[in-house]
């Protein structure tokens, strides 16, 4: 990953010394287990306890002599130590240490990843409830439809974006095993009991059964988790894009003082981190493809999957943090803009409680069929820009008819379709269960039903 989006505290993880670090552990891990059951001798195990770590470039000296990472790896550790060294690496195959470190380096950005989610959803979670009265328009297919709040459509976010946080956490287990079990899995140079001690030592599993290589399904199944979480991502930040157009203006990401919008134009304020993050979930959509074509791996293993991995695992998880850590910024100063909110919930003079019109028509005694035709035809010149919507429903001879003055501005009082927000909020834990002791979801009287409002 490109400095740009590579947090330093997983780069840490996965640089070469994090790695050289982790190989080491799962050996020395690997050495504890034969000396407990007698392979190797204990003062030789507290001689390679003591072996530094070797200098990444000396590794990456003697592989170009060896043309084999680990086995480089494992030539530059024994070169620190005497007749002891022997011992390293003893019945091993390569991937034990491979996979088995990998899944140590998989725990530990896991781990940082689910605080980053935890510090989002506690953000997004915070905003919804200070704006769970805030009303604004709904959309649906981009146009506006019936009277939300901000806080109902932030509490959807968060409860997407908390499923794909525990969704990453179930993945983790799956990855996060051991194998220290020789050539093609079948323990044939290595004592089982070996990787139960080792694994112990790690914090690990060992997986029930692998061949040479723990299987890649374990992996696919975590970037798509990662991807999943990207893409939930990005439709938070493409929320945010359209909250901030011009012609929108209900909410904008925080700009500082002496930020640049434009190079050239003085007066633009663009969503440049909400669109960063949706361009790096397009990453993450493409490292969920190139985990699944790692799957297939020929028999006891091949290396096809090697390659594809030391680019998409340290890529998907630092794309992951800078969008979780971009979006926890963008929640935190986000710029909500009550009055435009209720400004275009207003636009065309009450256009979206046309459907309120519609049933109170219908409870009055009008065919439905009858009363949308009327609703639509009043409601398409204040669409189009001409007058206003309540005033030409006023007018109208077929609907004043049937609506006294009272039921007709009932219609237009957005507080029955806000009624059950709370009830909303509770059922994802952003309020207490209390708030959701009101009417069953649905009980609310349709408008033209109560007394007083069929004339």
């Amino acid at each position: 990953m490109i400095e740009r989006y590579a947090p330093q505290d997983l780069q840490a993880v996965w640089a070469e010394a994090g790695r050289l670090q982790a190989w080491l552990r799962v050996e020395l891990a690997a050495a504890a287990g034969m000396a407990a059951i007698g392979v190797i001798p204990a003062a030789a195990l507290a001689v390679l306890r003591a072996a530094p770590l070797p200098a990444a470039a000396r590794v990456r000296e003697l592989e170009a002599e060896q043309g084999h990472d680990l086995a480089a790896f494992v030539s530059a550790v024994q070169e620190s130590l005497g007749p002891e060294g022997r011992f390293l690496h003893l019945g091993l195959t390569s991937q034990d240490v491979v996979d088995t470190a990998l899944a140590l380096q998989l725990v530990a950005v896991t781990t940082i990843l689910l605080g980053d989610a935890d510090a989002l959803l506690a953000a997004l979670g915070a905003l919804a409830v200070t704006h769970r009265a805030t009303p604004m328009v709904g959309r649906t297919h981009g146009m506006h439809a019936e009277p939300v709040t901000f806080g109902f459509v932030l509490a959807n976010h968060y409860d997407e974006l908390r499923r794909c946080r525990d969704r990453l956490a179930a993945t983790l287990p799956e990855v996060a095993v051991g194998r220290i079990r020789g050539p093609v899995g079948t323990y044939g140079t290595v004592d089982p009991r070996v990787e139960a001690i080792a694994c112990a030592e790690l914090g690990i599993p060992a997986a029930p059964i692998t061949t040479q290589v723990v299987a890649r399904d374990r992996h696919a199944a975590y970037v798509a988790a990662l991807a999943i979480l990207a893409a939930a991502g990005e439709r938070l930040a493409t929320s945010v894009r359209h909250w901030q157009r011009t012609e929108v203006g209900e909410a904008l990401e925080p700009f500082g003082a002496h930020q640049k919008g434009s190079s050239a134009m003085p007066h633009k304020r663009n969503p440049i981190s909400s669109e960063q993050v949706c361009g790096l979930s397009r990453l993450l959509r493409g490292y969920a493809v190139a985990a699944l074509e790692d799957v297939a791996l020929w028999h006891e293993r091949d290396i096809s999957h090697s390659s594809t991995e030391r680019v998409i695992l340290p890529d998907a998880t630092m794309a992951t943090a800078h969008i979780l850590r971009t979006l926890r910024v963008i929640v935190a100063g986000l710029e909500v803009r009550p009055s435009r909110m209720r400004q275009n919930l207003d636009q065309g003079g009450g256009l979206v409680y046309s459907q309120r019109v519609l049933l109170a028509l219908v409870a009055a005694g009008m065919p439905r069929e009858a009363a949308y035709r009327t609703v639509q035809r009043l409601a398409r010149p204040a669409a189009e820009g001409q007058g206003h919507f309540r005033d030409a429903v006023a007018a109208d001879p077929q609907v004043a008819g049937r609506l006294s003055p009272a039921a007709l501005a009932a219609c237009f009082d957005p507080a029955p379709a806000l009624a059950h927000i709370d009830l909303l909020l509770a059922r994802v834990g952003l309020l207490p269960p209390a708030a959701a002791a009101g009417p069953a979801v649905g009980a609310a009287v349709p408008p033209g039903t109560a007394p007083g409002h069929a004339r």
